[in-house]
C-alpha cells in the first residue's frame, strides 16, 4: 500500500523554525529520509517552496481563473510530502510519527489509490492505458 504523508506547517511552526540552525533541519530531515530509504519504504518526497511563489487555478467560473498566492487560510499550508510503500496503515502511522517535526507541524496521512480501487472500471480505456503509462514512468 502506498501512503502520502502531507506536511502541513502552521505559522507557529514556521516561526519556530527560524530559531533553529537551518543545517540542523537539513540534517534531521536527511537522516529521516535516509532511514526510510534504508527500510525500503520511501518512493518519493519533495519540499514545496513558499506559498507566495505559487498560484491558484479557480474553477468556480465558466473559465478557470488564475490568481497569485496561496489558497484559503494561510495559517496552515502544505510544505512538502513523502510517498511511502508500506504493508499497513499502522506502518504508515509509525513512519509518520518519526518525522523530525516540531510543535505546530502536522502530517496528514492519506492512502494513495491503486488499480484495486478501479476494478469496477477495468474495461475503461484510460484505466487500461494507465498500466502502460505507469510502466513507462517507472511508477508501477
Amino acid at each position: 500500500m502506498k501512503y502520502m504523508l502531507i506536511l502541513r506547517t502552521t505559522d507557529e511552526a514556521k516561526a519556530a523554525a527560524t530559531e533553529l540552525d537551518f543545517e540542523q533541519i537539513i540534517d534531521a530531515m536527511g537522516a529521516y529520509n535516509e532511514s526510510m530509504m534504508k527500510a525500503g519504504v520511501l518512493l518519493a518526497g519533495e519540499g514545496l517552496s513558499d506559498p507566495e511563489d505559487g498560484f491558484v487555478v479557480d474553477f468556480e467560473a465558466d473559465r478557470p481563473i488564475v490568481t497569485d498566492g496561496p489558497y484559503g487560510e494561510t495559517h496552515e499550508l502544505f510544505s512538502g510530502f513523502w510517498i511511502l510503500q508500506v504493508a499497513s496503515k499502522e506502518e504508515a502511522a509509525e513512519w509518520a510519527s518519526r518525522a523530525p517535526l516540531g510543535p505546530g507541524s502536522k502530517l496528514e496521512v492519506r492512502r494513495v489509490t491503486d488499480e484495486a480501487d478501479f476494478e469496477a472500471y477495468a474495461d475503461n480505456e484510460y484505466v487500461q492505458k494507465e498500466a502502460g503509462w505507469r510502466e513507462q514512468l517507472g511508477t508501477k
